[in-house]
């Protein structure tokens, strides 16, 4: 028998299960408000620990998954970014952070060092 026909019968026999598919979801703030408590991941230790691990001198993190604390986009300033490509900057954090976004859904960060946040930032 071919390999592919053997895969897709499994697929056909795959079923979703109706109770997990309701909790994927906030629906409510309440609700939304236990799934971040059962992450452990708050915008206020997420900035606390970009503080003291590189030395951020501004964080602005926004949750932009409606509350339930499952997807962040941040905007790290640290001179610790100076003379760092891209990549190299976004390891940094990320190895920062690396059981909080174990945790989550996604994790958007955008790093400058001072010198050019002060071009960029919003007047």
């Amino acid at each position: 028998m071919d390999p592919r026909h053997k895969l897709y019968k499994t697929l056909d026999k795959l079923a979703i299960d109706p109770e997990t598919t309701a909790t994927m979801s906030a629906r409510t703030d309440e609700e939304a408000e236990r799934v971040q408590a059962t992450s452990g991941v708050t915008i206020a230790g997420l900035k606390r620990k970009l503080e003291e691990g590189l030395g951020a001198t501004y964080v602005e993190i926004e949750d932009l998954s409606g509350g339930c604390g499952q997807m962040y986009e941040a905007i790290i300033v640290s001179p610790q970014f100076s003379k760092k490509t891209t990549l190299a900057r976004h390891r940094l954090v990320n190895s920062t952070l690396k059981e909080e976004i174990a945790a989550i859904h996604a994790w958007t960060p955008k790093c400058h060092t001072p010198e050019e946040w002060e071009k960029k930032k919003p007047q």
